[in-house]
C-alpha cells in the first residue's frame, strides 16, 4: 500500500487521458481519474499502467475487454460509481496479474460469476444492492473477497423474503442455499414441458380414435342406402 501511495505523488510526462492525472515511481505508473464525472472507462489509458483509480465517477457499465490491453495492471478502484452491468469478459486479459479490485458502493444487483471467479485479485463488493442468488454465493465461496468488506454484502433482494436486508454471510449461516433455487425452478419447468407434450399426444390420440370411429360408422351406413337407391332408380 505504501508503494501505491508513492505512485500518487510523482508525475510522469507520457500521454495521459484527459481529466486524469498520471504519476510514476520506479517505472510503475498510476492513472488517477477520481471524481472527474466520467461516464465510461477511458479508452486511451497507457498500456504500462499499474494502478488505475476510477472511483467517484458516473460509470454505469464495465464492458467486455475493458482492460485487456493493460497487461501490467495490478489494482483497479471503481468504487463509488453507478455501475449496474458487468459483462462476462469485463476483466479478460488482466485476470492473472490483478491484485486488487474495488467495486464497492455501486448499483450492482447481480454479476456473472465468470467475470470474477477467474480473478486472483482481492475483491471488495460491499454496499451494493445485491440480489442474493447462486452467482453471488459462488463468488463468496470461491472468490478472494476482502475480509473487512464481506460483512457489508447485504441482500437487497432474495428468493425468500426472510433474507432481505440481512448480510449474505448471516443468511448462509442460517442454512440458506441460493444455488438450489434455480435447480428447483428448472425441475418444475421440465415437468410442465413434459406435461404439455403428454397433453398434446393424448389430444392427438383422442382425435385419431374419433375420426376412425366416424369413418367406420359411415362405411356401415353407406351399403344400407344402396338397395333403396336402386329401387328408386328402377
Amino acid at each position: 500500500q505504501a508503494f501505491f501511495c508513492l505512485l500518487l505523488c510523482i508525475p510522469w510526462g507520457s500521454s495521459c487521458p484527459p481529466s486524469c492525472r498520471c504519476t510514476e515511481r520506479a517505472g510503475a505508473k498510476a492513472v488517477l481519474c477520481s471524481s472527474q464525472h466520467l461516464q465510461e472507462i477511458p479508452k486511451d489509458i497507457p498500456r504500462d499502467v499499474v494502478l488505475l483509480k476510477l472511483d467517484a465517477n458516473s460509470i454505469t457499465r464495465i464492458p467486455s475487454n475493458a482492460f485487456r490491453h493493460l497487461s501490467h495492471l495490478e489494482e483497479i478502484d471503481l468504487s463509488g460509481n453507478a455501475i449496474e452491468q458487468i459483462d462476462r469478459a469485463a476483466f479478460r486479459g488482466v485476470a492473472a496479474g490483478l491484485r486488487s479490485l474495488d467495486l464497492s458502493g455501486n448499483r450492482i444487483r447481480s454479476i456473472p460469476k465468470e467475470a470474477l471467479l477467474a480473478l486472483r485479485a482481492k475483491l471488495r463488493l460491499a454496499n451494493n444492492p445485491w440480489h442474493c442468488g447462486c452467482a453471488l454465493q459462488e463468488v463468496l465461496g470461491e472468490g478472494r473477497l476482502d475480509p473487512d468488506s464481506v460483512r457489508d454484502i447485504t441482500c437487497h433482494t432474495a428468493p425468500r423474503l426472510e433474507y432481505v436486508g440481512k448480510p449474505l454471510l448471516q443468511a448462509l449461516d442460517s442454512g440458506a442455499n441460493f444455488c438450489s433455487v434455480p435447480q428447483r425452478s428448472t425441475d418444475v419447468a421440465m415437468l410442465l414441458t413434459m406435461f404439455g407434450w403428454f397433453a398434446m399426444l393424448a389430444g392427438y390420440v383422442i382425435c385419431y380414435v374419433r375420426h376412425n370411429r366416424e369413418r367406420s360408422r359411415g362405411h356401415r351406413e353407406h351399403p344400407r342406402a344402396l338397395p333403396g337407391t336402386r329401387g328408386r332408380a328402377e
